[in-house]
């Protein structure tokens, strides 16, 4: 999984994954397996009593279109509802235009924008469960 973060979000370590996650009192890492290699994968933790933060993911570019990352979701979905979350968040930028597509598809609502600290404006988005 490491390898593939690193792939994709080459400004983070996949060191930092460790750190975040060490500070919050719930997460979940969800995995997608190729013939014994990780393609794809999903991160995310609890940010607040009723909501769940879904903070990373991603799959590898061979292995995009075939509904990997649909079904992660999915997955993180049906788990928040089993263990009481009622709403899920993420932030996506406008250059990953995949991913917010993705994610509107799947039901989730543009809430808000900020612009981060290198400058760059995110979208905020957050789904009823």
């Amino acid at each position: 999984m490491c390898s593939l973060h690193d792939s994709i979000f080459t400004t983070q370590s996949s060191d930092s994954i460790r750190e975040e996650l060490s500070t919050r009192p719930q997460f979940l890492i969800l995995v997608a397996v190729h013939d014994d290699s990780v393609v794809g994968y999903k991160i995310g933790y609890q940010d607040r009593k009723s909501r769940f933060y879904s903070w990373l993911g991603g799959v590898y570019p061979e292995y995009r279109s075939q509904g990997i990352a649909s079904e992660l979701m999915l997955k993180q979905h049906e788990w928040c509802k089993g263990q009481e979350y009622t709403v899920v968040r993420t932030q996506t930028k406008n250059k990953w235009r995949s991913m917010l597509i993705l994610n509107l598809r799947h039901g989730f609502d543009i809430v808000g924008t900020y612009t981060d600290e290198k400058g760059e404006p995110k979208i905020i988005l957050e789904k009823r469960l």
